[in-house]
């Protein structure tokens, strides 16, 4: 008899969009309540309120992924080829009845291999 495996549950990912839309009626709430009291406070208050997420958007430090990444520190000496190899570094099955071979990527200095790869 097999033994029972226990099911893991994985923790539920909190929603950023959830958090900015709760955010939102409740600042949509609170406007309407002070355009219901005068209009000039509800003009005021929205001007104040772009103004406040305008600077905090800006203020934001921009994050390093999207920076671009330094230079190598040894340039390649002469041409580098990339050239596919003999193996398969990745098989996904499609969603017919085929499967797409991802060959691995070789890199060569031989300018003669770059003519060795066919189309399939």
């Amino acid at each position: 008899m097999a033994a029972r495996q226990k099911r893991v549950e994985e923790p539920e990912e909190r929603s950023l969009l959830a958090g900015a839309v709760v955010l939102v009626a409740l600042g949509g709430i609170v406007l309407a309540i002070v355009f219901a009291a005068s209009d000039a406070a509800g003009i005021l208050v929205t001007v104040a309120a772009c103004a406040a997420v305008t600077w905090w958007t800006v203020s934001r430090p921009v994050s390093d992924s999207s920076a671009t990444p330094p230079p190598p520190s040894q340039p390649p000496l002469g041409d580098v080829y990339a050239v596919e190899g003999d193996r398969a570094r990745e098989v996904r099955r499609t969603p017919g009845e085929g499967y797409l071979i991802f060959p691995e990527i070789v890199h060569t200095t031989d300018p003669d291999a770059v003519g060795e790869v066919s189309d399939r």
